[in-house]
């Protein structure tokens, strides 16, 4: 090869390696940033997202409301046997009146949201007692404690009971 050939090959490959090199730097530069419907994008999926966990969250408060009504129905039970005894003669007629329990179905209404009172959602007479409170998760559906033992998700009873109805 003559010597300018040489030249000229060796100018040539500096011109690429030079215009590669520009390129690779432009190309660094101008992809400094996130495009708009990049940003738009995960924002929508960060929105998703939240929509869910908020849903599953509000899932839980209510089954937790659910927890706290039967909790606190449940420990009406050990305190209407109390009740009784206490009674000359025994009898569960003052069940309803005791403060104890009121407090308990008051709490229970509270959890539930439901706008009930003492007196619509406990029964009492000398042999038995009933209370009841609408669950949080199913208006349609409440739970029931009764003197026989009972403890069960039943249908929204109309008024006060003294003996919890059959499973709904």
């Amino acid at each position: 090869m003559h010597n300018k050939q040489v030249c000229f090959l060796r100018s040539l490959k500096n011109e690429l390696t030079s215009i590669h090199f520009t390129r690779s730097l432009e190309s660094k530069n101008s992809r400094r940033g996130f495009t708009l419907i990049e940003l738009l994008v995960v924002i929508a999926i960060i929105g998703i997202l939240a929509s869910v966990v908020l849903a599953s969250l509000n899932s839980a408060r209510a089954k937790g409301a659910d927890a706290a009504i039967k909790s606190n129905l449940a420990n009406i039970r050990a305190q209407a046997e109390i009740v009784y005894d206490d009674a000359t003669p025994n009898s569960y007629a003052t069940v309803c009146d005791n403060s104890i329990i009121t407090n308990a179905i008051t709490s229970a209404l509270s959890a539930a949201g439901d706008s009930g009172t003492v007196a619509t959602r406990c029964g009492d007479d000398v042999t038995v007692w009933a209370a009841w409170v609408t669950l949080k998760t199913d208006a349609t559906k409440a739970w029931c404690v009764d003197s026989t033992g009972a403890s069960r998700r039943v249908a929204t009873p109309a008024g006060a009971l003294t003996a919890c109805p059959a499973a709904a």
